[in-house]
């Protein structure tokens, strides 16, 4: 909810002009860590800009003119304006971010594949295998694609959260197509989730073995969203990103 418009002087503000940090030009050039670094702070500014537009009580699409055309008096237009020009451009960013992320993920499980296939057939003896624009601090495939992004905090009995067999403290690998790399601050998850009210969506954990193990498990659920179990939302259990 929006703070009373006669009241906002704890706002959040942004620049009024243009902003610098903005998306590197040459992206096939960075590392796959440093393009996670710049995709974490796109989303970062996005959030925080989110903020303030919700601070002045509206969104993307709110209209900032009254009904007979003159500007809304009772907001700050010219920066809602600015806020906005600003997330545009960093939605922008953010998806050729994301390109070049997944082209790099592409990249490196194919140099993978073939050297696995070069070591099957004889080719290789060691275990040298070629990284795929990774830098020096480079990633493991399970750093890659099964890094936990999402904490389950808490688990409602009889939920479907419940029924799937989620327990707190369980750490979320995926979420049906979602991971660490593009679950945008589990914002791509509760749409996961809108999206398939009454279908099947495969949850990845990781779940200890016992509260003082540092032995873990990898389990595989099935989670069906609905909203006829008896409780709020679809899901009955809380996530907090990690």
């Amino acid at each position: 909810m929006g703070i009373p418009m006669n009241d906002n002087i704890h706002a959040p503000t942004v620049p009024s002009g243009p902003t610098s940090g903005g998306v590197p030009r040459d992206l096939s050039k960075l590392t796959m860590v440093d393009l996670m670094q710049e995709k974490e702070r796109i989303e970062a500014e996005l959030s925080a800009l989110s903020a303030v537009l919700t601070s002045h009580g509206v969104n993307m699409n709110t209209s900032l003119t009254t009904f007979d055309g003159f500007p809304r008096d009772d907001i700050d237009v010219a920066q809602i304006r600015t806020t906005r020009a600003r997330i545009i451009h960093l939605r922008t960013d953010h998806k050729e971010v994301m390109k070049h992320l997944e082209k790099g993920l592409h990249e490196h499980f194919a140099s993978l594949q073939r050297a696995q296939a070069a070591v099957a057939a004889g080719g290789m003896n060691g275990t040298a295998v070629q990284r795929s624009n990774l830098g020096e601090s480079s990633l493991s495939d399970a750093e890659i694609i099964g890094t936990p992004f999402a904490k389950v905090n808490s688990v409602v009995p009889g939920s479907p959260a419940d029924q799937a067999g989620l327990k707190a403290g369980d750490t979320i690998r995926s979420f049906g197509n979602v991971n660490w790399i593009n679950h945008e601050r589990l914002s791509k998850v509760a749409q996961t989730v809108q999206q398939n009210e009454g279908r099947t969506i495969v949850v990845k954990i990781v779940r200890k073995d016992g509260p003082a193990s540092n032995d873990t498990t990898e389990l595989s659920l099935e989670l069906i969203p609905r909203r006829d179990w008896g409780g709020r939302g679809l899901l009955g259990c809380h996530l907090v990103p990690l």
